[in-house]
């Protein structure tokens, strides 16, 4: 699945990277796919839950600091976390649609 697949870092996934149309994939090819895509949608809830715990954690940490730098390295850290939770949650609604993602 190399081929129809690339592991994002940030995200911490593989997405589909279709370079052709989706109807220009044999049946085989699309089935192939859509199973692998399932796979991994399945595991970004529990990404989703990981990314969750470290946010909660950076908040506690949050908290109890007082020097205003250190406040705002983590407060980019919630966002930036906040940010990756986002674009997984679009991730995961894609679904069967995935034939409309084209590059």
């Amino acid at each position: 699945m190399k081929d129809y697949f690339s592991y994002d870092e940030r995200l911490g996934i593989s997405i589909p990277i279709l370079e052709k149309e989706w109807e220009e994939y044999s049946k085989e090819t699309r089935q192939l796919i859509l199973l692998y895509w399932e796979k991994i949608r399945g595991k970004i809830p529990d990404r989703i839950a990981i990314l969750e715990k470290w946010i909660n954690s950076k908040q506690e940490k949050l908290n109890d600091e007082s020097d205003f730098e250190r406040c705002c390295e983590l407060n980019h850290d919630i966002a930036e976390l906040a940010s990756i939770i986002n674009d997984l949650w679009i991730w995961y609604r894609i679904n069967q649609d995935i034939s409309k993602i084209h590059h």
